[in-house]
């Protein structure tokens, strides 16, 4: 059966409240303003913005990506590490199943263990990195969850950080990867597991490799953040391309996959 990248509809996302007050910190207005940009490419990129109040601190209240994996119908939640995350991904399920009409999964094995900045979806399969917050068990919750796409656990080395940080798919059967040797390895290990093959994007700075697929457009960072990456995107990429700032978020996550929850048609 061939399968092909959700046409997303929706994006949960956290909801902050403008405009940035005379008490928020310095350091966050950056943050907020790299954020409404994010939020305002998401509804240009057709997608109705669903912001749930979740009443806790930004920038926490936006980093939803390791709460839940959506797919093809399907939410698979992960396992609450905090009360904050356990008020946080009650609300995200209310959305889920009431308003977008998602079949809600828990993660119940008592030995599973995952995050969503750990599951990479490429359209056709799952990798899921084995990390110190994903396991084999969560891997295989995944592909319970999810049976009719192939879905492999891939080993993390000690020294890297969510498998998402270092791949992401930028396309139609492309995956971006860093060029460091961590990405490199994490890259062959996919590809000796993977049951379909990929084209590959190698982008010299890691943290370019977090990108966002959408409808049939990459998003990636801005040119300031990623100069050398950049040039990579003009020349390699012949379809539509738009590019954010994103550093402040970033530096506290995985990147653009880490503060929405892209829902598609089922």
């Amino acid at each position: 059966m061939d399968f092909k990248m959700d046409e997303y509809t929706h994006a949960v996302v956290g909801k902050v409240f403008p405009p940035l007050g005379i008490r928020d910190k310095a350091d966050l207005n950056d943050a907020r303003w790299q954020y409404d940009c994010y939020l305002r490419l998401l509804r240009e990129l057709n997608l109705e913005v669903v912001e749930v109040d979740f009443d806790y601190a930004f920038p926490e209240n936006v980093l939803l990506e390791d709460l839940a994996i959506v797919c093809h119908g399907t939410a698979l939640f992960t396992k609450p590490s905090s009360s904050v995350e356990d008020e946080m991904m009650k609300m995200i399920k209310h959305v889920m199943e009431k308003d977008l009409r998602q079949t809600v999964i828990d993660l119940e094995e008592p030995k599973a263990k995952l995050v969503g900045s750990d599951v990479l979806f490429t359209g056709r399969e799952f990798f899921v990195g084995m990390s110190d917050e994903s396991n084999e068990a969560g891997a295989n919750a995944v592909a319970e969850a999810f049976p009719e796409f192939p879905c492999t656990p891939i080993k993390m080395s000690k020294r890297t950080r969510r498998l998402k940080s270092y791949i992401t798919v930028a396309g139609s059967d492309i995956l971006c990867v860093g060029a460091s040797t961590e990405a490199q390895e994490l890259l062959k290990r996919i590809e000796r597991e993977a049951t379909f093959s990929y084209k590959t994007l190698t982008v010299p700075e890691d943290r370019a490799a977090n990108c966002l697929y959408i409808n049939g457009t990459l998003v990636h960072r801005a040119i300031e953040e990623i100069p050398e990456s950049f040039k990579v995107f003009c020349e390699r990429i012949d379809f539509a391309r738009r590019s954010i700032c994103f550093s402040e978020l970033a530096a506290i996550s995985t990147g653009l996959t880490a503060c929405s929850l892209l829902v598609g048609e089922h």
